[in-house]
């Protein structure tokens, strides 16, 4: 049960950033000021989730500090980034989830990058996710440039239902059609209506009730326009290629991810106030070689050890290499930053985070409130720490591990007012 104190601060704090934003065509940006100053104009609301967080924490320093901050006052934190917009509660990469995410104190909003077939630069979290993020089944002329159609569940061979269809299929001006949905699929549907995000089996720790209407897609140039506007700040990924490069033989991932440069700098905004991302190392290394200005802050996304876990320790060896090649920010997943201390039994740094900071490289992580309830671990975002998860309040004991230990310079979050309580409390800019 939720503290009666907690519970009237809570409501006081307002749940505005969980209330729907406007729909297509409605929102408008905060006015501008002429210059940038992170966050002005923007009344930060962080709901509920904090206070059940903390509330739900084992005793200790830690809680009774977190408890301490109940109060506020809260403001926009570069620590936290939003990661794909909102999306434990809004479509993800639609512009209603990046409001969101800014209202609840977000200093950084992350816009995955795509491209469509008129090479339009779009926020998709994948090249090919239209058909379990978005409602392109529902549009039957674009359903039919899918690079896979809409087949149905069949009963008989217990073959479930599949599609796949990439912004690659489709231009610019159609994919500003599609209505962001949450990121489902029901593989036993009959029907696209059945299979697409609206019905389909959206995890019951997330919620459909902000995707009933036309969440709006977004482009780069949208985004970044939106963020902006906000006085935000950005980072951009350059989604690892599904689809053949070079594109239809001449649009390679070279001009792809100069692309992105490009579109900041065409929106005059400055190199500082961007943090591109990539899982590709010759991406980074095309930026740090041609593009320096970017190339400082980019992150280079690691999950060599995702695949076989007795790579981690080889991951590890490479880690001075990579610096003085030039990287200057590792991005692993949070599993890779710490481990459990057998002589006591406490979550600490791990051989990654160490090796990193002995080799100078700076450390963002991904992605807090993507794991549902933690009641019996975490899944992948926990697996190194598993044995030590056991409730929901867990979650800030490894955001304090990776703040304070690892020294992480930022976090993503599914949901942004998670971070941001954690980064006013300690006095994290």
């Amino acid at each position: 049960m939720v503290s009666s104190t907690l519970l009237t601060i809570s409501v006081a704090c307002g749940l505005a950033n969980a209330a729907p934003a406007s729909w297509k065509g409605g929102w408008k940006p905060w006015p501008k000021h002429g210059h940038h100053e992170e966050g002005s104009g923007i009344n930060v609301q962080l709901g509920p989730r904090p206070y059940y967080l903390v509330d739900d924490m084992d005793e200790g320093p830690l809680k009774e500090k977190l408890e301490s901050c109940s109060n506020g006052p809260f403001h926009t934190s570069s620590f936290s980034i939003a990661h794909r917009g909102a999306p434990l509660m809004f479509p993800e990469h639609s512009r209603e989830g990046y409001v969101a995410a800014a209202r609840m104190g977000a200093g950084i909003i992350e816009c995955d990058v795509s491209f469509t077939s008129d090479r339009g630069l779009v926020c998709r979290h994948s090249n090919c996710d239209l058909h379990y993020t978005t409602d392109i089944l529902a549009h039957p002329d674009l359903a039919a440039k899918c690079t896979e159609p809409f087949t149905p569940y069949d009963p008989e061979t217990g073959t479930p239902a599949s599609a796949k269809c990439c912004t690659s299929d489709i231009t610019l001006s159609e994919f500003k059609g599609l209505c962001a949905e949450m990121e489902a699929t029901t593989f036993n549907a009959v029907n696209t209506s059945e299979y697409m995000g609206r019905i389909g089996s959206t995890p019951d720790w997330r919620t459909n009730m902000y995707a009933y209407s036309c969440a709006e897609t977004m482009s780069l140039r949208d985004q970044i326009e939106l963020v902006d506007s906000m006085d935000l700040n950005f980072t951009a990924e350059a989604k690892t290629p599904e689809i053949p490069m070079p594109f239809e033989g001449d649009y390679t991932q070279t001009d792809f991810i100069q692309q992105i440069v490009d579109t900041f700098e065409g929106e005059g905004i400055d190199a500082n106030r961007v943090w591109l991302q990539s899982f590709l190392d010759d991406d980074i290394y095309y930026w740090l070689d041609n593009a320096p200005n970017f190339g400082q802050q980019a992150i280079y996304l690691d999950e060599r050890a995702d695949a076989d876990a007795s790579a981690y320790d080889a991951v590890v060896a490479t880690l001075p290499s990579l610096a003085d090649r030039g990287v200057k920010i590792m991005g692993p997943s949070s599993w890779m930053l710490v481990t459990v201390d057998n002589s006591t039994g406490k979550i600490v740094p791990s051989s990654y985070a160490t090796t990193a900071k002995e080799a100078g490289l700076d450390i963002i992580t991904w992605s807090f409130e993507r794991s549902g309830p933690l009641e019996n671990g975490g899944g992948y975002y926990y697996e190194s720490v598993d044995s030590k998860i056991n409730n929901d309040g867990d979650e800030y004991t490894v955001i304090d591990v990776i703040a304070r230990q690892v020294g992480a310079k930022k976090i993503f979050s599914d949901w942004a007012a998670t971070i941001t309580y954690y980064a006013n409390c300690m006095g994290l800019e």
